[in-house]
Parts: C-alpha cells; structure tokens; sequence
C-alpha cells in the first residue's frame, strides 16, 4: 500500500485465510518485516490477538 495502510482499512495483501502475501516476498514492507509481536500482542487465541490489534487501529484512526 504505497500510502500506508489507514486504521480500519484490510491490508491489500492479507489473503482469504487472513495470512500475509508477501510474507517470503523482498516487496514485503518494512514496517512488517521488522514488526516483533510480543505475547501481549499475540494473546492466548486469534481472536485475543485480533481483538489488540483492532485496539491498536482504532487509537491509531485519523480524527475526522
């Protein structure tokens, strides 16, 4: 996403079964690459870890 990604907005290269497309790819962006999730990040299931995520997009929103 050559802009960045907004909060709220699905990543353009996440897959149908919610797996990054670029992961093995060199165009894979930085900001990913160099992402290092932590257990507080991953939480105990998916939906844990989704669930921070989503937290993390909604404070990150642009005010409108």
């Amino acid at each position: 996403m050559p802009e960045g990604k907004p909060a709220g907005v699905r990543c353009i290269h996440l897959t149908e079964d919610h797996l990054c497309g670029l992961f093995q790819s060199a165009d894979r962006p930085a900001v990913c690459i160099n992402l290092t999730p932590e257990p507080e990040m991953c939480g105990g299931s998916r939906e844990e870890a989704i669930a921070y995520l989503s937290r993390l997009e909604e404070l990150t929103k642009p005010e409108v």
